[in-house]
């Protein structure tokens, strides 16, 4: 009769655990040897120390194909779990000694990304000893995955979960706007109505964006049923849609310096827009803030609305249009 080696947990170590969870971010290990600045045989070794430790493959390879197994799947969420409380320990400690160093994750929805890395640079200028890392969510729903796993300290963010115990703060105004290629139909209309852009195609985001839920209630309480010609999974690819001729665009205005400036995209002056909604910047209620997350809380409440109104005044002047 065999007998299985009973799992050695006591002996996982948290550089193995944040190992394991780099390679199950990038299902490589090339990837995360580079991300976690190793070579690949170092992270295949402690990748195969945890193995051995818990008596379970936690990936399943296929030549260069890696993916988790099973237990791998389950064993990531403990993992997560474990090296959050380890950062919250390390966070609370680096409070009691007023440092502005560590690691400061941030989270944030796609459209953010426009202008928040712009305010990181500025930020990183005064307080270098901080160590940034970016986590951009594909849409609304995984930014609030992210959030409640402990993945990011604060989010940026449009529309605050209420799935969640948080506390949001707003820190600017957010316009959103439809926008046209130029020499469209709609545009020779002067200032037309809602009801105008029925007739033409929509490019829209998917349902779990904040963009399209704001459209969605736009149109709604206007009593409009717009016309859908496209569901597109980015803001990049309804910009470049919108530019070929394909349809109308519904798009944050923070998305679309670089177009608007170049004419490939003329605003739409539509009634009731630009439709206003706020950024705020979001933590979990009971996490509590390293002074690194701390410092860039006050900087981005105290320097975020000025920055984005400076970027807004080009294309919406003191108010050519009217919010709701």
């Amino acid at each position: 009769m065999s007998l299985v080696a009973p799992s050695q947990t006591r002996n996982i170590t948290f550089r193995q655990l944040r190992v394991f969870t780099e390679v199950a971010r990038h299902l490589s290990f090339a990837r995360a040897a580079e991300a976690l600045h190793l070579t690949p045989p170092a992270v295949t070794m402690q990748v195969k120390e945890l193995e051995a430790a818990i008596a379970l493959p936690l990936f399943d390879r296929q030549g260069r194909k890696v993916s988790l197994s099973t237990a791998g799947e389950y064993f990531l969420v403990y993992a997560k779990r474990l090296l959050a409380t380890l950062k919250d320990a390390d966070d609370a400690m680096l409070r009691f000694r007023r440092l502005e160093t560590g690691l400061l994750s941030v989270g944030l929805v796609s459209t953010a990304k426009y202008f928040v890395p712009r305010l990181l640079a500025r930020f990183r200028e005064e307080h270098p000893g901080v160590e940034l890392r970016l986590q951009v969510g594909a849409n609304r729903e995984e930014l609030v995955a992210l959030l409640a796993a402990g993945e990011v300290d604060l989010a940026i963010m449009g529309r605050p979960p209420r799935e969640l115990a948080t506390r949001a703060e707003p820190f600017a105004a957010h316009p959103h706007v439809f926008v046209a290629p130029p020499g469209h139909p709609v545009l020779a209309q002067g200032d037309p109505p809602l009801s105008a852009l029925a007739h033409h195609p929509l490019l829209v985001r998917e349902a779990a964006s904040g963009t399209r839920a704001l459209m969605d209630r736009f149109f709604h309480e206007h009593r409009i049923e717009p016309h859908i010609g496209m569901v597109m999974p980015s803001n990049e690819t309804i910009k470049q849609a919108v530019m070929a001729g394909m349809g109308l665009g519904f798009l944050s205005l923070h998305t679309l310096g670089l177009e608007l400036r170049a004419r490939e995209l003329l605003l739409i002056p539509v009634e009731h827009t630009p439709v206003m909604r706020s950024w705020n910047v979001v933590h979990l209620q009971a996490k509590l803030l390293s002074p690194a997350a701390e410092a860039f809380r006050y900087f981005i409440l105290e320097q975020g609305e000025a920055w984005l109104a400076a970027h807004d005044r080009p294309f919406l002047g003191d108010a050519p249009f009217t919010a709701p």
